[in-house]
């Protein structure tokens, strides 16, 4: 159980327009000690093929996030009473350096999960889920591969780009299971869709075994359908949370980097994500929120709300309510 010191501040008290910008209204914390969950950001998007501005994503989450208050509408769960929680603000990062943002957010996941804290990330493009994972692997070489349940437009398991670059924001999950950081045979991918540059694009992560649930069957299916066959998929291992901005339809989230039409809506959205409480997540991020290209601000508030929905499904598992 948690104490006030570490609730957010409340909006009957001080209005949800007033008071620094935290994620959630959380108090910022410079170490993860004594915390359970940390939400980090990770601001950085050297490693997108396309429409750069994702490095702007962390700092609109957490101006979004101010709007979200303590309880679920339908769990009625409360975190913040399951789980000391708090913003550690960002991981460093270098715009410049696609190597060296590695190197540097892997080191702070690592310090933060050697403290015992699970990380609950903030991005930033979607190479940032690697050095997240290599960070949780680092502070915990024993864990076996985890599996991953994966929202996105993209598979993201592409070899190179632009004749031979290894690292971008279309390669992170091929990488990670290169490193046997993930078990391919452990991840559902869910709402892949949108024009591809070859026919055989899907072919390696066929291959290796990873589900793919394209936006076609997921329609055909129906959420119940999915959230069945992504709990099957991931049985009862630790597993990682990965949630692409652009797995919604831009007509909801058009602030993303490589947006793609026909995905799912926010409410389609977060019913397959609440379909999977109880499943073992060790870790989880929120990607692709690139503030230039939606004004509005509303790419950011769709953010933010399934950061809220995957931080109850994190304080759940941390909590032991499995």
């Amino acid at each position: 159980m948690t104490n006030d010191a570490l609730r957010p501040v409340d909006g009957l008290v001080t209005p949800r327009f007033a008071a620094p910008a935290t994620f959630m209204r959380l108090p910022l914390r410079e170490s993860a000690e004594g915390i359970d969950i940390a939400l980090l950001g990770i601001p950085f998007d050297g490693a997108v093929t396309n429409r750069p501005g994702t490095r702007h994503g962390p700092r609109a989450l957490r101006d979004a996030s101010t709007l979200m208050r303590r309880v679920h509408p339908v769990s009625l769960i409360e975190p913040y009473k399951l789980c000391r929680v708090a913003d550690l603000g960002d991981a460093e990062t270098n715009p410049v350096d696609v190597m060296r943002t590695l190197e540097l957010v892997e080191a702070r996941v690592a310090a933060i999960r050697a403290t015992g804290a699970w990380v609950l990330g903030a991005g930033g493009d979607h190479l940032m889920s690697l050095p997240l994972l290599r960070g949780l692997r680092r502070a915990a070489p024993q864990t076996p591969p985890l599996g991953m349940v994966h929202f996105d437009a993209h598979s993201d398991t592409a070899d190179t780009y632009f004749g031979g670059s290894k690292y971008t924001h279309g390669t992170p999950f091929r990488r990670a299971i290169e490193e046997g950081i993930l078990d391919p045979r452990r991840i559902v991918q869910i709402g892949i869709r949108g024009t591809l540059y070859e026919t055989d694009d899907m072919a390696w992560a066929e291959s290796v075994g990873i589900r793919i649930l394209r936006i076609e069957e997921c329609e055909e299916l129906g959420p119940e359908r999915v959230i069945a066959e992504a709990r099957r998929v991931i049985g009862d291992g630790p597993a990682y949370l990965t949630f692409d901005i652009d797995s919604l339809d831009p007509a909801f989230a058009p602030g993303t980097g490589t947006p793609e039409v026909g995905g799912f809506t926010p409410r389609e959205a977060m019913r397959l994500l609440r379909g999977l409480r109880g499943l073992n997540f060790l870790g989880a991020d929120v990607v692709e929120v690139s503030p230039p290209f939606d004004q509005t601000g509303n790419t950011a508030m769709v953010g933010a709300t399934m950061m809220f929905e995957i931080l109850c499904l994190l304080a759940e598992a941390r909590a032991g309510l499995r």
